[in-house]
């Protein structure tokens, strides 16, 4: 899903080639590249809005998310923990309402 949300950003809001990249180490982290510079920004959207919550599920489900600017472009980036043998913690019922 968030790797989908990525993907779609770039081919909607982004310009030229698109590469996407996994670094995996004590995390995994996703990173999915355009040439466009025009960085993402988190919208709120509303109830009647086909749209505009990608950003939103990749914050709720990603430890951490962001965008960087590149010589030629951008990169915006989720990490995930990986699996240790410990559940990793769900999202609340507050943090799944907020998005809508």
């Amino acid at each position: 899903l968030l790797v989908s949300e990525l993907v779609t950003n770039a081919l909607r809001y982004g310009e030229g080639e698109i590469r996407l990249r996994l670094l995996r180490d004590r995390t995994l982290v996703c990173e999915v590249w355009d040439s466009g510079l025009v960085q993402p920004r988190r919208r709120r959207a509303r109830d009647t809005d086909e749209g505009g919550r990608g950003l939103q599920l990749v914050g709720l489900l990603s430890s951490s998310w962001g965008s960087r600017r590149t010589p030629r472009g951008k990169t915006v980036w989720f990490e995930l923990a990986l699996p240790d043998g410990e559940s990793a913690a769900e999202p609340s019922v507050e943090q799944l309402l907020s998005m809508f």
